[in-house]
């Protein structure tokens, strides 16, 4: 085989322009011998929201935190401080100086109590990694919501059950009044933390499944 200039190695497409002008003699045009592809956009399929696959376990976690109910009815049957009056000369108790502000401090307790345990709900259910998704986040709520009624229910009676009302009290008699939740805007405490707890970490997540994997 003769051996050629290196020049002359190269595709047999390639044509060599003219040192003079700079235009091309005239011939067909050289093609590529390889097909030409358009760029395509790839984009990822969006994962859908699984319901039928959540509902079940969706049950068992709003059953789980109503539950939660108990210890916190419980804590602040205990945590929240009992009302000291006197008893007038019609019988009637009325409050001494100061103890009146007892009313606000069972309601601030109740209040910390229900805001603990919506933060501890919230990251519970966010680390059930295979199951994230709204439904489950609304299933927190809603056990939420029962928790924190079942939790003023609980908690006043058993207030009522440690400071029992005397039967035989004479005038000027101090006794305990049972704390009392005089508002039930508190009870919104609870679930409005499970909601802002689990958002806050479904946002910081900034995946489009959430992290969430099945099987």
């Amino acid at each position: 085989m003769a051996e050629q200039p290196v020049g002359a190695q190269g595709s047999p497409l390639r044509q060599e322009q003219p040192a003079g002008d700079g235009e091309a003699p005239p011939g067909p045009v050289a093609t590529s011998p390889y097909p030409t592809y358009l760029a395509y956009p790839w984009r990822p399929e969006r994962p859908k929201v699984v319901v039928k696959a959540d509902l079940i376990p969706a049950i068992s976690i709003m059953s789980t935190v109503s539950l939660l109910g108990f210890a916190v009815g419980w804590l602040w049957s205990v945590l929240a401080p009992a009302q000291r009056m006197v008893v007038g000369n019609d019988g009637r108790p009325f409050p001494l100086v100061a103890e009146s502000f007892h009313r606000a401090d069972d309601l601030v307790v109740f209040m910390l109590l229900c805001l603990g345990a919506g933060l501890c709900t919230g990251l519970a259910v966010w680390f059930l990694r295979e199951r994230r998704g709204p439904v489950i986040m609304i299933a927190a709520v809603a056990g939420s919501v029962l928790g924190a009624w079942l939790a003023s229910l609980l908690g006043v009676s058993w207030a009522q059950g440690r400071y029992p009302a005397p039967t035989d009290v004479q005038v000027l008699d101090v006794i305990r009044v049972a704390p009392q939740l005089e508002s039930a805007w508190v009870l919104l405490a609870w679930p409005l933390t499970t909601a802002l707890a689990y958002g806050v970490m479904a946002a910081w997540n900034s995946m489009d499944d959430l992290g969430r994997r099945l099987g």
